[in-house]
Order: C-alpha cells, then structure tokens, then sequence
C-alpha cells in the first residue's frame, strides 16, 4: 500500500489485497506448465502443507468453460426486472444510493432475468481492470493465430519472459512453486523472476499482482508490434523502446486496451483499463483514466459464458484463469459459496483524511472507498442448478466494505435461490423419483464428482 504524507492529509491507495487469492483448475499444469497448479494439485492430494481447498474449487479443467453456447443465441436485454431490482435496494438499505449492482440469473436459460441499481454509475474498478488486460492479451494472440490454436497454446506455454523493470513497484505476493523440492515462496515478483506467460497470467489474474498485470501490459504492447516475431529478442526490444516516444507508445498502448473492448461488443466509455499498474509502466508507457461500470462488467461476463469473448477458446482460458481454487476474499468469501464454483476479480482505492475519532484501515476511506467485486457463480458442485453473473461496486465512508460486500453476496444468493424455489422443488422430486427406482431396482443412486486424473509428470525438455 502506498502512502502519501502532508501535514493536511494522508492518503491510502490498494488495488487489491495482499492475500493468496489463486484460480485456474488445480489439474491444469500438464496443460500450461504452470507451477503453481502443480502446488495446489499436491496441496489438495496432502503432498504439500497448505490450507484446504474449498468443495466448489475442486472442478476440473474439463468442467470449468463457457456453458451458453449454443446456436443462433438470442440478444441479451439488459431491460432492469422492477421487482428484482426492488429486492437489492431494499437488501442494501438507507446506503443503495452509494452501490451500483448489476445481476443476470442465467439459473433458467431459457427465462433469463436482469437487475440493477444505479447500473451506469461510473467508477475506478481498481483491479477488476486486469480483465480488460486479460482480454487484449488473448485478441492479440488471436489477431496473429486466428486459426492455429495450437500455436496459441504453444506460445503461452514455451515462452518464458523474465521479469524486467516494469514490475516496479508492487506490495502484492504470489505463490513460487519449486517442483522439484516442493519448496514455496510467497512473495513479490522481483526483477529477474521467471515465468512461462501461463504463469505471468495467473499472477496477474488469480493472485491479482499489480506487478504481473504492469508487466503482461508491456507484452500486449510487444505482442501487437512484433506479431508472429514475439517475443522479440532484448535487443529488439531495446530498440523498439529507443525508436518509439513515450507519447507514441500511449497511443499503441490505449489502442491495444480499447479495440478488444470494442471488437467484442463492449463500450469504451462504460468501461476503460487506461493506465500501467505499476509507477515504472506509468513512467514509460502514457496513459490516462480508468473505470467500469457494473452493466458493463457484467456485459463483459455474459459474453465470456458465450464463449464470444474473442472465440471460444479464449472464453475459456478466461473463465479458468478467473476461477478461484483457493482463498476466497471480499464478496466471494461469504460461506454460502462454499460449495460452489466461483469466478471472480475484485479491486480497491480508498483514501483517508484526518477525523477526528477516526482510525483510517483496509476498505475503509473517509475520502474514498472504492470497491468493486464481479463474479460468475455456479453450482453448487457438481450439480449446475444456480448460475447467476453479478457486479457490484460501492463508495460507502468509513464501513468496511470488504465486509459489505460479504453480506451482499449472501442476500443476493438467497434472492437467487427464491427466486427459483419451485423450479427447485421439481429438480428435487425428480431427483428423489430417480433414487428411489434405482432402489428398487437394487441399483445404489449417487452424484458422482469427477475422476481426479494421476499426478502430471513434469516436463523435462
């Protein structure tokens, strides 16, 4: 956290929380030779010391993709539902004038609902950013290998970058994995820290390190410059930096950050990723504003379920890269998510000033106190029966809003789970009728989890 001191004014910034936050299926390093899924696939199989996962982290790679695809999809209508919407005012209170909720129930595909409070209220959406950089990097990629997936995959894989000046500075931790003595750091990306572009991603999205994001910006950069020549040697590189100004490079930065928005159907002025997350990406890369709203974020997570986020393929990669399979922080740490699969990004900026009986603390600014939470929830696992996206992001001085938002997420969990109470009740008595003919059929009925694959064997080329 950075801190700013006059004799008028004390001023605190985070973007997110210095915490083990991680995703991306834990059986996922034999397909992108990140380390840190090999720790959580040994951690959850009792190979390493670790905490527990929780039961709707535990989906598979082979689980965890888009799930509404299909042929000739309707338009989505964001046309606010009064009584829903109703519902989350009331939820919050006397301060609903300080939150923008947005929330699309997908539970029923076939009978989608929309609601919103105060849904084109524009903010700083801190960390929740890096998914607008998250999406250019896959545009990018996809722009050079439209139809190589292969070549995709390979270049994510094979291609390890070292961690330059660009990730100065970050207060935020990831997890370093060792396979082969099973040795685990948590700490900050340092200059000269390797990492395949997986493993760049990953701390980027999953561990939300300012450090990562700063540092995969500077190769979406790269990426659209040199094309199917990335990575680009150091020399290169030196001279792309040395031949282009600073000006100039904000130009090609910005047109990198908002084109993919636009491609894929999003609005640049609802929703924007306008400068580095590091104070070295500031000093070399020009930028300017930042901010969402929560129509448009959740816009931005329909389209992923779509499998319409650039193509399928990336929609996927997203949606992994966003799924939580360890400690889960702010609205998505309620217990009643426990068992379900959990996509999320949240980010922060608050600020204090000097009160009286005041004590300035983490998400809770007397100036500002920005927080913004999106997720994606489904389950509960292995069972699909709820599947709703939502938004939130609130400015409410001196409460503690990681903590609000905790409880939103439960009162909008139970508005979910009303909402389909009959449908619900037909699933179940279904669900009974079947158990009770394999009975007496002297079959044993059960909902089976998925097969945990054997461990992955580490590369050796």
């Amino acid at each position: 956290m950075k801190r700013l001191m006059t004799h008028a004014l004390v001023l605190l910034i985070a973007f997110a929380a210095p915490v083990a936050v991680q995703a991306y299926p834990m059986d996922g390093f034999d397909y992108t030779d990140c380390r840190r899924l090999l720790y959580t696939w040994r951690k959850m199989h009792g190979e390493v010391a670790g905490p527990p996962i929780p039961s709707g982290a535990q989906m598979l790679m082979e689980d965890v993709k888009p799930r509404l695809i299909v042929d000739n999809p309707p338009p989505l209508v964001m046309d606010p539902d009064a009584e829903l919407s109703k519902a989350i005012r009331d939820a919050i209170g006397p301060e609903s004038s300080e939150y923008a909720v947005s929330l699309l129930d997908i539970s029923d595909p076939e009978n989608p609902v929309y609601a919103e409070i105060n849904g084109d209220t524009r903010r700083n959406v801190g960390s929740v950013g890096k998914m607008v950089v998250g999406l250019a990097w896959f545009q990018a990629l996809a722009d050079i290998y439209p139809d190589d997936i292969e070549a995709r995959e390979r270049l994510m894989r094979d291609t390890v970058l070292t961690a330059d000046e660009f990730v100065i500075s970050d207060h935020h931790k990831v997890v370093l994995f060792d396979p082969d003595t099973n040795v685990r750091e948590f700490r900050q990306i340092q200059v000269g820290d390797q990492g395949n572009v997986w493993d760049w991603m990953d701390w980027m999205l999953s561990a939300s390190n300012n450090a990562a994001a700063a540092f995969m910006q500077k190769q979406v950069l790269l990426l659209t410059h040199f094309g199917k020549a990335y990575p680009p040697t150091p020399e290169q590189e030196a001279q792309y930096f040395e031949e282009t100004t600073y000006a100039s490079r904000g130009e090609s930065f910005m047109a990198s950050m908002n084109e993919p928005l636009t491609r894929n159907g999003m609005n640049v002025d609802k929703l924007r990723q306008g400068s580095f997350f590091t104070r070295t990406g500031k000093q070399k890369v020009n930028g300017t504003s930042s901010y969402g709203n929560v129509r448009e974020l959740v816009k931005y997570l329909y389209l992923l379920e779509r499998g319409e986020l650039v193509d399928e393929w990336s929609s996927r990669e997203i949606k992994r890269l966003l799924y939580m399979t360890e400690r889960r922080i702010r609205y998505a740490s309620h217990p009643v998510l426990v068992p379900y699969g959990v996509y999320f990004k949240s980010g922060s900026l608050y600020s204090c000033k000097p009160e009286e009986g005041f004590k300035c603390g983490k998400y809770m600014g007397n100036k500002i106190n920005y927080l913004a939470s999106v997720a994606i929830v489904e389950g509960p696992v292995p069972s699909l029966d709820y599947h709703y996206l939502v938004a939130v992001s609130s400015n409410v001085l001196r409460k503690n809003s990681a903590v609000a938002h905790q409880t939103l997420a439960l009162r909008i969990h139970r508005m979910i789970e009303a909402r389909h109470k009959a449908r619900m009740a037909g699933i179940e008595a279904a669900r009974k009728a079947a158990a009770a003919a394999d009975e007496a059929a002297g079959t044993e009925f059960e909902v089976k989890t998925p097969e945990v694959p054997p461990a992955p064997e580490l590369r050796t080329d």
